[in-house]
């Protein structure tokens, strides 16, 4: 049997959780602890494992001899993971990336450096997938469609071919982009959208067929009411 690779995990809230599940029982990486930046370290502990200083995780976690892999949620466009993947990324560590035994993934498509990706996703020949991207449940992505870097797909959405999606954009659950279209950097797809144009950076999009809301994308991932959970 192959030895399982030692990894840790940043966070130590639900999304954590759910990582460790994963990772634990459909991967060939074993997590050995958490790391959470001081200012939100709360425990010692958890589940079973360490929790140590994020700061300071090179002391517990040497990067020649540990991967990493950022388990924290979409908050803010995905900005808060998208943070404490470059701070890993400057301390040297090398990236774990999940993908389910139960995704559908062709032989030629390319996957970055942190990704995760559940069960039920189906992702055609030819998609690139960006660094630091996150698929729930479900999604099916189209032949030679682009998902940029730090994006968040939220479960069943339908993504036809030749399609870019810009990097950091939220999809919410059961929105679908038509074919050949491009969605500009730091979009968020409102749950059940139907995108039928290529749309511009920065905005939010709503309904059936999808219109621009007049507030930014980024703005609107300010006040959004949940907070993240490290």
């Amino acid at each position: 049997m192959k030895k399982k690779e030692k990894i840790f995990l940043i966070g130590a809230g639900e999304t954590a959780h759910l990582a460790y599940e994963y990772f634990t029982h459909d991967s060939f990486y074993e997590v050995c602890g958490f790391a959470v930046e001081i200012k939100y370290l709360d425990k010692s502990e958890f589940l079973g494992l360490p929790v140590v200083p994020f700061e300071e995780c090179e002391t517990y976690f040497p990067p020649k001899e540990y991967k990493v892999f950022v388990a924290i949620i979409s908050t803010n466009l995905n900005t808060a993971r998208t943070r404490m993947f470059n701070l890993a990324k400057e301390k040297g560590y090398q990236f774990a990336s999940y993908i389910s035994s139960g995704a559908s993934v062709w032989h030629n498509v390319a996957i970055g450096d942190n990704c995760f990706i559940l069960s039920g996703n189906v992702l055609q020949p030819f998609v690139k997938i960006g660094d630091n991207v996150i698929l729930w449940g479900g999604n099916y992505i189209g032949h030679r469609s682009i998902i940029g870097d730090n994006c968040f797909l939220a479960g069943h959405v339908i993504i036809a071919g030749l399609t870019k999606i810009g990097k950091n954009c939220f999809l919410g659950i059961n929105s679908s982009i038509s074919d050949t279209l491009e969605i500009g950097e730091d979009c968020f797809i409102a749950m059940a959208a139907v995108v039928t144009k290529s749309t511009e950076a920065d905005s939010v999009y709503v309904g059936n067929p999808a219109k621009k809301s007049p507030i930014s994308a980024k703005t609107y991932g300010e006040y959004r009411d949940f907070k993240p959970k490290f």
